[in-house]
């Protein structure tokens, strides 16, 4: 027999699970209800929730949201390190989704004094991407979208490690910018990908994750090839600069690579666009190394396995 009491239960709407995702810094989050209203604070973090199928859940955006086109016609609310709070609040997030090392802490601090719920991200490693991807998702209620998503960035990645991570190694300088002149360490994301190209970056060790370096420490090392980002989709023109020394490994062979920043230098679906090219970069390079020793890629390869 069904008493009146269970009758009301089977006609009562059933209550959402309150939603619980750990960020990057190792807090937990917990939403009642799905994200509907989401500024973001930083251009990847933008790029990352439209490839969790949620941009149409953004309200507001910071500077150089650029990608996908959509981003662009949304809402500005300042900087990546100068965000306006007035704007913010102005927009009544449900939810901010923020960048550790990159926003200004205290103003991240401030808008969760507010009451305001805020997702940090802090991407280190390749493998951090997709599930970063699936975790909006969840805060979003776009999961099928995003678990597709990093799905299909789980298998261009392991394609990429099957072809390339046990080449013939190939010794790498990486060029952010010239004056300073700028690379990176181990620590940053660049560098991965570097290695699963089958690279080695020649300033891993350096402490900094982004280190200033001089031109006798390049010429020092003496890489076989330099890879250069820059500020837009245009090879940069101090690229060639490194002419200047044509003893360097990489200038006599003739290996002075770019790669647009957007697809290597953001922390987002895209790095596989990157790597891509980095890796057939660095294959060509492999290929002259080979050449010129007299040793046939495939043995070389083979030895490395």
């Amino acid at each position: 027999m069904i008493t009146s009491g269970l009758l009301s239960l089977i006609g009562a709407p059933l209550l959402q699970a309150d939603i619980r995702v750990q960020d990057d810094t190792g807090t937990f989050l917990q939403l009642s209800s799905p994200a509907n209203r989401v500024i973001s604070l930083a251009p990847s973090v933008t790029e990352l929730i439209f490839s969790a199928g949620a941009g149409n859940k953004l309200v507001g955006v910071v500077t150089f949201s650029n990608y996908p086109e959509a981003a662009t016609q949304l809402p500005v609310i300042g900087s990546y390190n100068h965000f306006d709070l007035e704007k913010i609040l102005a927009l009544k997030p449900d939810l901010v989704i923020g960048w550790k090392s990159g926003n200004d802490q205290k103003a991240i601090h401030h808008l969760k004094a507010l009451g305001i719920p805020v997702y940090l991200t802090e991407t280190r490693f390749l493998e951090q991407i997709p599930e970063t991807v699936k975790r909006l998702g969840q805060l979003m209620n776009t999961r099928t979208i995003a678990d597709q998503a990093a799905l299909q960035f789980n298998n261009r990645l392991a394609a990429l490690k099957n072809t390339y991570q046990q080449q013939q190694p190939v010794r790498v300088f990486y060029q952010v910018w010239n004056r300073p002149l700028i690379t990176i360490n181990q620590q940053n994301l660049i560098s991965q990908v570097i290695g699963l190209c089958g690279g080695q970056n020649v300033f891993a060790e350096l402490d900094s994750i982004a280190p200033r370096i001089d031109i006798e420490a390049v010429l020092a090392a003496n890489p076989d090839a330099i890879i250069a980002s820059g500020m837009d989709k245009r090879r940069p023109e101090w690229l060639d600069e490194w002419r200047r020394w044509p003893s360097l490994k990489a200038v006599k062979n003739n290996q002075l690579h770019f790669i647009p920043p957007d697809h290597i230098q953001r922390q987002t679906l895209r790095v596989l666009t990157g790597a891509e090219q980095m890796c057939q970069q660095l294959a060509t390079t492999r290929q002259h190394l080979s050449d010129m020793s007299g040793n046939p890629i495939s043995d070389t390869a083979e030895e490395n396995r």
